[in-house]
């Protein structure tokens, strides 16, 4: 199988072929959906909810975005790895933008940096692609502003958000990013910017017309343990399947049924006997 790259990304666009991307954070995971075909794995730095326990992305360093992409990397052979740049390693100033962005190529060895933002970060985006940081922008619902958005929200559903919508769409573009990633957008407005972009669109929760499609892994096979978002999909309760695993593990250990015997090793009898005697002669020699 071919590496998948920014250009065979940006080819899938022009011969309508949809792009399959998912969330990843481990060496392990990476290596099953690698296999599985999954053409671009993100590092997201939802590994901040997912993985680490927090509300919300905001708490997520470059140090556990590095290590995350430096695993998942280590664990994939044929996908694109997408690192999420986390909250504050790039709305400080271009300069910052830059430097964090090359920390994630060289430490965590991804083939490409994502940022949120529009109008606003197409300078960042723009100073990133020149320095050859292949760029995935993020527009829409950007979980980074969570706050300033006021939640959680689909965006775009009005004239003014809709308008704001587009100018990012093309600012990001202009800038030099190789593709968008467009959240929680109303599908028909998702449809419109997809056509009108000549880079591809990948949507969460912005309807089937995009170019391809984004989940979080832990949703989409029910291990997050919480209500999934509207637009996710369950496509197997892996995490009903461990905890049926796990419950089966703790009463096979507490009967005394695991391990049998097939899962331990063997000692010559006359060995063990004469371990035994010394055993027993260490024993008297403790208590005497």
């Amino acid at each position: 199988m071919k590496k998948n790259s920014v250009t065979t990304i940006s080819r899938q666009k022009i011969e309508g072929s949809k792009i399959a991307m998912l969330t990843a954070y481990d060496f392990s995971t990476a290596r099953l959906m690698d296999e599985a075909g999954v053409e671009i794995l993100l590092v997201g730095d939802s590994l901040g909810m997912t993985m680490l326990g927090h509300k919300d992305t905001l708490p997520v360093t470059m140090e556990d975005m590095i290590s995350a992409t430096a695993a998942v990397s280590r664990g994939t052979e044929n996908a694109l790895v997408v690192a999420d740049m986390p909250f504050m390693s790039y709305q400080s100033s271009v300069y910052d933008a830059v430097i964090n962005a090359g920390r994630l190529m060289k430490e965590g060895m991804a083939g490409s940096v994502k940022l949120e933002g529009g109008v606003d970060f197409a300078p960042h985006i723009k100073a990133i692609t020149e320095a050859s940081i292949p760029v995935m922008a993020h527009i829409g619902l950007t979980p980074q502003s969570v706050n300033a958005l006021g939640g959680f929200k689909v965006q775009g559903k009005d004239e003014e958000s809709g308008i704001r919508l587009i100018e990012d769409a093309l600012a990001v573009e202009k800038a030099g990013a190789f593709s968008v990633v467009l959240e929680c957008v109303p599908a028909g407005l998702a449809a419109l910017v997809t056509k009108m972009l000549k880079i591809p669109t990948i949507g969460i929760g912005a309807g089937a017309d995009t170019d391809g499609q984004v989940l979080v892994y832990h949703d989409m096979l029910g291990l997050y343990g919480r209500k999934s978002p509207k637009f996710s999909k369950c496509f197997v309760d892996v995490g009903a399947q461990m905890k049926s695993g796990v419950s089966g593990y703790i009463e096979a250990t507490k009967t005394g049924s695991f391990p049998a015997k097939e899962h331990c090793f063997s000692i010559e009898e006359d060995l063990l006997e004469r371990l035994r005697d010394y055993a027993d002669k260490k024993g008297e020699d403790k208590t005497g």
